[in-house]
């Protein structure tokens, strides 16, 4: 049984083909390797802690939120339950205060997890001197082997097909210093 392709899985190699035959005749010579940046990443005994951090401080964050809201929901329960009882300005009132409440709570969503937000403050604090690092160890890497273009092998980009022989990820760890936890 032959198998198919799928058309999609196609473009990503159509796109590289067209990106190659784009490069000028002398270039094609050139030598290309990728690195995986999820397993240098994960053999990163600081890039772990910093995720670790990254996923407490956001579990606590969560709750702080999720209680705004448990709060909120028995006002409006209580609000509810006695809305009968109480007069058009006491209404009023409970209402303004349970909206009032509410925008609190958006707010601090959007301040904790928002685009700009603090888990994401809190990412780049973490985070981004790690990524910095292994970003210029690919660069070392990819400047004493003489490589043309380095593909990573753990993003967006679809490598169908990889020789280990071409994969510098050790290379990556080792210009670090660090060893794969194997």
């Amino acid at each position: 049984m032959r198998r198919h392709l799928h058309k999609y899985m196609l473009l990503p190699l159509i796109g590289l083909g067209l990106a190659l035959s784009c490069l000028p005749k002398e270039s094609l010579g050139q030598k290309f390797a990728y690195v995986d940046t999820k397993y240098i990443l994960d053999n990163i005994s600081e890039y772990k802690a910093a995720q670790e951090e990254l996923d407490k401080v956001s579990v606590e964050w969560q709750k702080e939120i999720e209680a705004q809201y448990s709060e909120i929901d028995k006002l409006y329960k209580s609000f509810q339950a006695e809305q009968i009882l109480l007069t058009a300005e006491m209404k009023r009132k409970r209402e303004d205060e349970i909206i009032r409440k509410e925008k609190e709570a958006k707010g601090l969503q959007k301040k904790r997890f928002g685009v700009d937000g603090d888990l994401y403050k809190k990412r780049q604090e973490l985070i981004k001197p790690i990524q910095d690092k292994v970003y210029a160890a690919i660069k070392e890497v990819a400047t004493i082997g003489n490589y043309a273009l380095m593909l990573d092998k753990a993003g967006d980009l679809n490598i169908l097909y990889s020789d280990a022989k071409y994969d510098k990820s050790e290379e990556v760890l080792n210009k670090m210093g660090y060893k794969a936890a194997k």
